[in-house]
């Protein structure tokens, strides 16, 4: 099966179109959605009525909390307050009432958990370094796993004959296979992988362009895509909200 697998589209739509477009070519039969389907961005629910007609798979983010007042705000930074207060005022009853039933634990699809932050701290923790993905490997029992969260595209690989993890910056188009080689003997280690996306709506990598993933499920494989889009029409968007200037221009930059 070809899976679309998005995350933090934070409130951009244009963004998101742009995503879907090009991952049309795929021909993908599932959208599972990371989470931080809101916040930031100028169109919480036009981004929202778009995932709900994608029938996407979605976990809840810290933002999607934020904006449902499920979280304390006080350890946002003060134009991420901004935002998010923003927002509130924004969504509609139906956003509100579907944001309020994602789920905030992670759920599973066959060899796949799925979740936002990680999979011990699934709202808040970031999984950004080995060490971090090393004690969540403890956490989840699917040899794979999909995280979002730190808008920055990456796997992290655990060869469980090992005891260190391997971070791995993807290549954007370069197909990576999951499964190891088999060796001479019929042998192949075993693995597990903590695998991240990137951001739709805000990437934090220095590309400023949407970032996605296409996995097939059945060969196991993942395919990291990067999608120019009108950056601009978004910003228009964002000023015309009277959103935070800081957040409007670090779209042009990809931080």
């Amino acid at each position: 099966m070809r899976v679309l697998v998005i995350s933090d589209i934070h409130g951009n739509l244009t963004a998101l179109q742009a995503v879907l477009e090009d991952a049309a070519q795929f021909n993908y039969e599932e959208v599972w959605c990371l989470g931080d389907t809101v916040g930031y961005g100028p169109e919480p629910n036009g981004c929202i009525t778009l995932v709900r007609q994608l029938k996407a798979a979605c976990v809840v983010g810290n933002h999607d909390w934020a904006a449902i007042e499920r979280m304390d705000i006080e350890d946002f930074n003060a134009e991420a307050r901004r935002a998010v207060l923003w927002t509130r005022q924004e969504l509609s009853p139906e956003s509100l009432a579907w944001l309020s039933e994602l789920p905030s634990t992670p759920i599973v699809k066959g060899e796949f958990t799925l979740t936002h932050g990680s999979p011990r701290d699934p709202v808040w923790e970031y999984v950004l370094y080995p060490s971090t993905a090393r004690a969540n490997f403890d956490a989840f029992s699917t040899p794979f796993c999909l995280v979002g969260h730190t808008h920055v595209p990456a796997l992290h690989v655990w060869v469980e004959s090992e005891t260190s993890v391997r971070a791995i910056s993807p290549t954007p188009n370069r197909v990576l296979a999951l499964r190891p080689a088999e060796k001479a003997d019929g042998a192949a280690p075993s693995l597990r992988i903590i695998l991240n996306p990137g951001s739709v709506g805000q990437p934090r990598d220095n590309d400023p362009r949407a970032a996605y993933a296409i996995l097939n499920t059945k060969e196991a494989t993942w395919l990291p895509r990067r999608v120019a889009y009108a950056i601009e029409i978004t910003q228009a968007h964002m000023r015309s909200a009277g959103l935070p200037e800081r957040l409007i221009n670090r779209l042009s930059f990809g931080w």
